[in-house]
């Protein structure tokens, strides 16, 4: 077989292991040819229901409740999504290619041969929550920055240099340096995901083909997980690793610091407050108070204005970032969010375009869907920097 794809038989069971790259021409067509030529007796993509409704249902973003997103608190879950979505969307104009159409060719040619199909991929935001979990500050500050980088990049990709990710030595080299920059995520995205699709690969036989002598399975994959795939079929064949991976689709509970970090800044703040009031008199903690409300306040209020925020939005970040941080269980993102949504409700184009304009800073701040989830981002970002500022501005005057 050509291309990236390796044909391996455990226990009975023939995969055809179909690697491809997710903005690739030719993987479409080699998808589209396996599966027509070997008639299978299931196909299995890299794809949860999530995605697949993305790639399938034109409406699939006319659903979206962005009120409702903020509220739950998903603001950052879902610019994360939005940011992946919209580079895989820019190489894919680039190479006249839709991001994910290998899988959704996979899927068709399935049902049209009358060939049962499964969706063995972990929910994309069980994925994403799992790795922010992961991270310390530093990480999740090298993470965000990675997005944001990808998402603005003006870096050009030819069909050539695409085809070369499928090639094992390319590939190695990339996740490798993942590895070392970002080494939690990649054990989230990569190596998690790896025995994830292994094992729901392995058990994705219908139970009326399972009795049959002829057991082969097609899996269409990201050219990524090939080798560690792999390496999970046979160590499940050789009963060294079970197929058991309900522990993969939980979100990993809080540390005890990570739930005290939360209760931290805000009880701190108080107690300094407190000891002025006390200790210095009252002029040196109604200075404190002030000190706090302008540090914290107008740098949340400086984000929702570099994000061109309705006015409302701009005074509420300003209002609200000192209530929200004596609130760990809230943000000012969340405030600022909803006004600006509710002031600026998105259109109709804004949901037809979104991931088309979230591939350029004009895109971005045109369509008021991304434009309301900057507002969130960068009030709360500001926020969250006029907390380090005001805890040193105010414990200053203490000593004065």
């Amino acid at each position: 077989m050509s291309g990236c794809t390796t044909t391996i038989t455990l226990n009975g069971k023939t995969f055809l292991l179909i690697g491809t790259a997710h903005v690739s021409r030719d993987s479409i067509e080699e998808v589209k040819k396996i599966i027509t030529d070997e008639k299978p007796d299931i196909v299995c993509v890299e794809l949860d229901q999530a995605r697949y409704n993305s790639i399938t249902q034109t409406d699939s973003w006319e659903k979206l409740d962005l009120a409702k997103v903020f509220k739950e608190g998903k603001g950052f879950l879902l610019i994360a999504n939005l940011v992946l979505a919209s580079f895989q969307r820019r190489l894919g104009n680039e190479l006249g290619v839709k991001p994910g159409e290998e899988m959704k060719v996979a899927v068709e040619t399935a049902k049209e041969m009358g060939i049962p199909y499964s969706l063995c991929d972990r929910e994309v935001h069980t994925t994403l929550r799992r790795a922010w979990a992961r991270c310390g500050l530093w990480s999740k500050s090298k993470l965000l920055a990675s997005l944001l980088a990808s998402a603005f990049s003006n870096e050009k990709l030819n069909e050539q240099e695409i085809e070369k990710l499928k090639n094992r030595s390319e590939l190695d080299g990339m996740m490798n340096e993942l590895a070392e920059y970002l080494p939690p995520v990649k054990a989230v995205l990569i190596d998690e995901r790896d025995r994830y699709l292994a094992s729901k690969i392995w058990t994705s036989m219908p139970l009326n083909v399972e009795q049959s002598t002829q057991k082969k399975i097609a899996a269409v994959v990201g050219a990524g997980h090939m080798q560690g795939m792999i390496s999970h079929l046979e160590k499940i064949a050789s009963g060294e690793k079970n197929t058991d991976v309900s522990e993969l689709d939980t979100i990993p509970p809080s540390g005890i610091l990570s739930k005290a970090a939360g209760f931290i800044i805000p009880a701190a703040i108080i107690a300094l407050i407190a000891i002025g009031f006390i200790g210095k008199g009252a002029d040196v903690g109604l200075e404190m108070i002030l000190r706090w409300i302008i540090w914290n306040g107008s740098l949340a209020a400086l984000g929702s204005l570099i994000a061109l925020a309705h006015p409302l939005a701009i005074l509420v970040s300003l209002l609200g970032a000192p209530i929200a941080t004596l609130n760990p269980f809230i943000g000012v993102g969340i405030f600022s969010g909803l006004v600006q949504i509710t002031f600026c409700k998105p259109r109709v184009s804004d949901v037809q375009n979104i991931t088309q304009d979230a591939v350029s800073i004009k895109g971005v701040y045109k369509n008021r869907i991304t434009k309301a989830l900057l507002v969130f981002f960068l009030s709360s970002l500001g926020g969250m920097i006029g907390n380090f500022i005001s805890f040193p501005a105010i414990a200053g005057l203490l000593g004065s």
